[in-house]
């Protein structure tokens, strides 16, 4: 390895500290680029599709927590894709999302009501957020991970646990002979 190569990439006892790193993220980071893709684009049409059904709770009285809790879901769901997958999985997770929003859950229930009603229209007077939640949601699905694309990158980063020294037990199946079959040894 030259000096140059050793400097870039670091020495060999950094890239064993690198190996023990991964695997102490948390389980969808370690998986294969496809796999956590996969859970990008998943995550982003679950969040959609919950976050539809949730997003009119309490409008009618003006105090719209469903769409606090919808916009919540948005947020922490598009963190844990541009952590898990920088720029490319936020993309995925805003396609999902949009796409279960915006085509999927914009028409009709199975009762024939509307899944995000929007302007009422008419002389009736109704609650603003009433008339106007399904806006904040289309749009704000769309918005949070857009605003969240030009944020720092040092926000989204997910240090790996800390190793424990706690003498944990671990089972080791049977590898070598009948000595250790079965038998729990401390974790080093």
């Amino acid at each position: 390895m030259t000096q140059q190569m050793k400097q870039s990439y670091g020495t060999d006892e950094s890239n064993q500290r690198m190996v023990a790193d991964v695997r102490l993220m948390p389980w969808s980071y370690r998986l294969p680029i496809w796999g956590r893709f996969l859970i990008d684009l998943a995550s982003g049409i679950i969040v959609g599709m919950i976050g539809t059904m949730a997003h009119r709770m309490g409008a009618s009285v003006n105090i719209p927590y469903g769409l606090l809790i919808a916009y919540l879901m948005v947020i922490i769901s598009t963190w844990s894709a541009r952590s898990r997958d920088g720029v490319s999985g936020l993309a995925l997770h805003l396609i999902g999302s949009s796409l279960a929003v915006w085509t999927v859950m914009a028409g009709y229930g199975p009762g024939g009501d509307a899944m995000i009603p929007v302007g009422f229209g008419g002389d009736d007077s109704m609650p603003f957020f009433s008339e106007q939640a399904g806006y904040f949601w289309l749009y704000g699905v769309v918005l949070i991970p857009i605003v969240m694309l030009v944020l720092p990158k040092c926000w989204f980063v997910t240090p790996p646990r800390k190793k424990t020294h706690d003498d944990a037990f671990v089972v080791y199946p049977q590898t070598r002979g009948p000595e250790t079959s079965g038998s729990a040894q401390p974790v080093k």
